[in-house]
């Protein structure tokens, strides 16, 4: 299976942003079945690049993370990016890990230092890792993985230091062998022109810089969300936002249109390409695509 650090390199020679998916391991047996039957088919008939997988918090959802992955590739033919977490590992179980992924054709790893279970503070693993970049270096050290790391925009919501605080640690983790970033979600794009060029200016980070985006689904979750992650959201969104909070479907074609407007000033900036959060729902996604006409893309 191609692995994304050489996808990257082939599309910007290209000239073509990369485009990929985030899905997340459901909770029940029928949530799984929509996602692998329905939802899946659904995106990947927009041909994207690559897609991730993401881990519960602690690894709670080891074994279904490991089914998503197979499924994508083996079913779709379509590299996948696992992520993996410190949380409640040890080196020798993230060994073993590494080698159930590398067992079902997957080299693509997403580098993370993880949520603890029930949040909390993040307290290390005895024999595991304390941060991110530790991950990133005994990863490297294992094989011939491509490695990507999770870059935060406007800043860790954990990190009492700031933003550019944060964003030396990430320079850390690219210096421990990290092959490319992709960012938290994030609503103004200048927070991510601001985070890219201090990175690439300053820091001197050379890997790709890929922008994460979501489709607001209703105003209710995406508050829920960005009080989870950090994320801001502008006062002219939010006041938007509560005026369409009792119309579901309006506020799910406003998502559409924001995410496209979004997308088309990431694009003309020239990101290397556009990592999606589906929140494992096809349509705003795909229809995002069309109107960029990226959607099912020669």
């Amino acid at each position: 299976m191609k692995s994304i650090r050489d996808i990257l390199a082939r599309q910007q020679t290209a000239g073509r942003p990369a485009v990929s998916f985030e899905f997340f391991p459901p909770k029940t047996e029928e949530g799984n079945r929509n996602l692998l039957e329905r939802q899946i088919p659904a995106l990947l008939a927009a041909q994207p690049d690559f897609c991730s997988v993401t881990y519960g918090a602690g690894g709670s959802t080891r074994e279904k993370t490991q089914l998503i992955v197979d499924d994508i590739q083996r079913h779709h033919h379509l590299p996948a990016l696992a992520h993996l977490t410190c949380v409640n590992h040890t080196r020798e179980e993230v060994r073993a890990l590494l080698g159930t992924f590398s067992g079902l054709g997957c080299r693509n790893i997403l580098a993370l230092r993880g949520d603890p279970p029930g949040g909390g503070p993040f307290m290390p693993t005895p024999g595991g890792f304390e941060f991110s970049a530790d991950l990133v270096r005994f990863i490297r050290e294992q094989g011939d993985f491509s490695i990507g790391v999770a870059g935060f925009p406007e800043g860790h919501i954990a990190n009492p230091k700031g933003k550019l605080d944060d964003w030396q640690h990430l320079k850390e983790k690219v210096d421990a062998g990290a092959d490319f970033i992709i960012t938290q979600l994030f609503f103004d794009n200048a927070d991510f022109y601001e985070f890219r060029d201090h990175l690439t200016n300053r820091l001197g980070i050379k890997v790709p810089i890929i922008p994460g985006v979501i489709s607001i689904l209703n105003a209710a979750q995406i508050t829920r969300f960005t009080q989870l992650c950090g994320a801001k959201v502008p006062p002219a969104l939010r006041t938007r936002l509560d005026e369409l909070a009792q119309d579901e479907e309006a506020a799910l074609q406003f998502g559409i249109e924001y995410a496209t407007r979004q997308c088309e000033d990431l694009l003309r900036a020239g990101v290397p390409g556009l990592h999606f959060y589906t929140l494992n729902k096809a349509h705003s996604t795909v229809e995002v695509l069309k109107n960029l006409r990226l959607g099912g893309r020669p």
